[in-house]
């Protein structure tokens, strides 16, 4: 039996972790002595893991990158996310890589689940490894790919009961990554032909839907036009059986919103310009932009005036039921309104206050102190939101007449009260 680590206990990694730990003791290791100690205590503050979920797992919690040597089968888990110039920032990946090697054992086998372009983990985390190491990699260690298809606040499609993609170096690896996850994941493994193949697969996976959700954006934008309600639209077109089921909307987080740069990075690097993954890329990254000002234009249709209208925003986390701030294109919105000169108050029923000022720079108001409103915005659907209905989201609205912005249709249309006007993509 292999002695099982992981390498970040994030989103991705403490599910990893958990399912493990239900059946095998396992080593959790993450450089954040504040996370290894709250998952000491039994409370995951990212919410995919409930105290009762935890206390069901044999996790030895660790920042002690030393106990990684107890291993011979380490499953790295850290984000791999982009710069300012949208660019793959490999630094968490490489980062981790040498800790690795410096306390890899001899027989080891390291998996790697972070979403990269392909190459990467041969060409990039293989040379750490062996350097650090002063070990050859297919000789004295081994290395496979499992990209990770964690969805974050999605308790139906666990780690558990999706097919695993597994890959590794040589034949020998694959049996035993395959064998390893085979134990704990109940839908299965799917073997890929190699690690590039593996990494390919997982960048194409959130590439695909990222065109998909641009697409219903560019329509939303076309039908705004047209005055035509986009969601009826989708829903006429939706009774032909092969209709894809996609909703317009903002496009954020670690995975949809960054997985394409990766993509397109590495076919820039070999000389191929990519034209539909960038265009889906600039539709989505401009729909914050396009929102604010459809806001502008119905408080000005309003007879509002837009120099200090105050808008309240409900959500800034990157998508409902989910406490991770991290890419969140809400900012997009509350900084295109601010820009027109509108007073933005930002309420969120999950998010870490701290978390917000110091990412953003936004202070997180309680629900139930936010001043009077012209418009409310109602950009992500947590379900707290779900349950004020129409009566609470109205209720924030000065004298209950104004703009109501509803972002992902939480709203019903048919309900909204006299006195409110709704605009919704």
């Amino acid at each position: 039996m292999r002695k099982i680590a992981i390498v970040g206990l994030g989103y991705v990694g403490l599910p990893v972790a958990a399912a493990f730990g239900e059946v095998v003791p396992v080593l959790g290791f993450d450089i954040n002595q504040h996370r290894v100690d709250t998952l000491k205590q039994g409370y995951d503050y990212t919410n995919e893991m409930s105290a009762e979920e935890l206390a069901r797992t044999q996790i030895d919690y660790t920042a002690d990158p030393a106990r990684l040597a107890e291993s011979d089968f380490i499953i790295v888990a850290v984000p791999t996310p982009i710069d300012q110039a949208k660019k793959p920032d490999l630094t968490p990946l490489i980062k981790a890589s040498e800790t690795v090697g410096k306390h890899l054992a001899k027989g080891t086998i390291v998996v790697y689940e972070s979403t990269v372009y392909p190459g990467t983990t041969e060409e990039v985390c293989v040379p750490i490894l062996e350097r650090l190491s002063g070990l050859t990699a297919g000789v004295d260690f081994f290395v496979g790919y499992s990209p990770e298809r964690i969805n974050p606040g999605d308790k139906e499609h666990t780690f558990t009961s999706i097919v695993k993609v597994v890959s590794g170096m040589n034949e020998d690896t694959l049996q035993i990554v395959a064998d390893t996850y085979g134990m704990v994941v109940q839908a299965g493994v799917y073997r890929a032909s190699s690690i590039k193949v593996a990494e390919a697969a997982k960048v194409i996976e959130n590439t695909q839907r990222d065109l998909n959700i641009a697409l219903m954006n560019e329509l939303a934008i076309i039908f705004d036009r047209l005055g035509i309600d986009t969601s009826e639209v989708l829903a006429a077109a939706g009774t032909k059986w092969n209709f894809l089921r996609f909703t317009p909307g903002l496009v954020g987080g670690h995975c949809i919103g960054v997985d394409p740069y990766y993509l397109t990075y590495k076919a820039e690097s070999i000389g191929y310009h990519p034209q539909v993954i960038l265009a889906g890329r600039r539709i989505n990254d401009s729909m914050g932009k396009f929102i604010a000002t459809s806001l502008v234009k119905q408080l000005a249709l309003q007879n509002k005036l837009i120099q200090g209208a105050r808008v309240s925003v409900l959500g800034l986390t990157f998508k409902e039921n989910v406490t991770d701030l991290r890419n969140s294109r809400v900012i997009d919105i509350i900084e295109e309104l601010r820009e027109f000169g509108v007073q933005v108050t930002v309420t969120d029923a999950l998010a870490d206050g701290e978390e917000a000022l110091h990412e953003y720079g936004l202070p997180l108001i309680p629900l139930e102190q936010l001043p009077p409103a012209d418009a409310v915005v109602v950009a992500v659907p947590h379900q707290a939101y779900r349950d004020l209905g129409w009566n609470g989201v109205q209720g924030l609205l000065e004298n209950g007449t104004g703009v109501v912005v509803d972002v992902k249709n939480m709203l019903e249309q048919r309900e909204c009260p006299e006195g409110v006007v709704l605009w919704r993509l």
